[in-house]
């Protein structure tokens, strides 16, 4: 019997008021952490793998998957396991730091149109265009009035993508504050993870709240029916990564790829006729 999550609890309707706090971040929906779970993400994975065949063969759409978190939120490994075991000729992971000198030359958008997949593609971003309305709003690197004006500006891009045939699903992976103080002290006491922590993560988490605000912000004003928002909670890494695999896999199925149609006649070459 399969394992089903139910990622309707953790869909942003399209206006929806947000209050991050009221929303879990370790969620287990009655499951647990057994062979159960482990066959039920494996066959989700292999659908994917599937899937992801018949989107490359196709070659008409793509699929683009936005991650959002706080700092050891569980983005990288949500990649690794989520995507790491399907054909890496099919996909592809962009990961947005702080804006090189050329990309801040141009509008904030432009570095990221340019890693939108191409047909036939999944694209992976890690940290996205939603950086523009958290980290430079939080941290006031532009001005206000066009902060409040990028809303509109994320909405109509996210529309214009959908309108050339990619597909948008975006996920907050949500922890608390007290899990990733945890997670800062798991960096620090291992010498191989010394090189993912940060000091001025610090100085990020001291302005906690108004992330939480800049985040329901984005949130209420950016899922819409063609580009949702998911807040998945994310401390029970398997749960995440289970609901992750369920709600991509459910997203290429709903798209229903096809394999394009031979360009010959294959009853004109039996298999047992070549030599």
């Amino acid at each position: 019997m399969a394992i089903t999550v139910d990622l309707e609890r953790f869909r942003i309707r399209p206006g929806e008021s947000v209050s991050l706090a009221d929303r879990p971040t370790a969620v287990t929906q009655g499951l647990k952490d057994n062979k159960e779970v482990d066959d039920q993400f494996d066959d989700h994975v292999e659908a994917l793998q599937d899937l992801q065949e018949q989107l490359y063969a196709e070659s008409s759409r793509s699929l683009l998957v936005v991650l959002q978190a706080m700092d050891a939120g569980g983005k990288d490994s949500t990649i690794e396991k989520v995507f790491g075991r399907l054909n890496p000729q099919g996909v592809r992971v962009w990961s947005f730091k702080v804006p090189s000198k050329k990309e801040a030359a141009h509008d904030y958008l432009w570095r990221i149109h340019r890693r939108v997949p191409g047909d036939g593609y999944i694209g992976v971003f890690n940290r996205s265009h939603y950086e523009s309305v958290l980290v430079e709003r939080v941290k006031e690197l532009a001005p206000t009035d066009l902060i409040e004006k990028r809303y509109g500006h994320i909405n109509a891009f996210e529309q214009l993508l959908t309108d050339e045939g990619t597909t948008i699903v975006k996920i907050m992976l949500h922890i608390s504050k007290d899990y990733q103080l945890e997670r800062f002290r798991r960096r620090l006491r291992k010498p191989s993870k010394h090189w993912k922590f940060n000091p001025s993560d610090l100085k990020t988490r001291a302005r906690w709240d108004d992330y939480m605000a800049a985040f329901e912000d984005a949130l209420r004003r950016c899922s819409t029916e063609h580009a949702p928002w998911y807040v998945i909670p994310a401390e029970e890494r398997w749960f995440r990564n289970l609901a992750i695999a369920q709600l991509v896999r459910e997203t290429l199925e709903r798209m229903g790829p096809q394999y394009p149609p031979p360009e010959f006649d294959p009853a004109e070459y039996p298999p047992e006729s070549l030599v």
